[in-house]
């Protein structure tokens, strides 16, 4: 099975950027669309930005739209999230998937190998 490795997060003061980083384990999640997750304390892990297999297509949660980006190099086998103007409400663990159901996007349940995640702390 295909494993992902989240990376990139850190501390930041609320204005700063990060760039998260999801590498896969094979090539053959280049064939699969993805999804950065976030899941703060006490709540469930929500969609913050979805991508498709080709790159050509993204979504977003309206709380990023304008401020987050997702790309991915299927070169490198790996997703990225870049995190711009960053607030204290950004604050939570990232988490990538892989999206096994084409039908789907939002939901959690769509997707698959989550990595450990990345912790990501904005500080006001």
């Amino acid at each position: 099975q295909v494993q992902l490795v989240e990376s990139g997060g850190g501390l930041v003061q609320a204005g700063g950027s990060l760039r998260l980083s999801c590498a896969a384990s094979e090539r053959s999640f280049n064939a699969y669309g993805m999804g950065w997750f976030r899941q703060a304390p006490g709540n469930e892990r929500v969609l913050v930005a979805a991508i498709t297999w080709g790159g050509g297509i993204t979504r977003y949660a309206d709380s990023v739209k304008g401020r987050f980006t997702i790309s991915r190099d299927k070169a490198k086998n790996t997703v990225y999230l870049q995190m711009n103007s960053l607030k204290p409400e950004d604050t939570a663990v990232y988490y990538c998937g892989r999206r096994i159901d084409p039908m789907r996007v939002l939901t959690e349940a769509a997707y698959d190998s989550w990595g450990q995640g990345t912790q990501v702390t904005v500080s006001s």
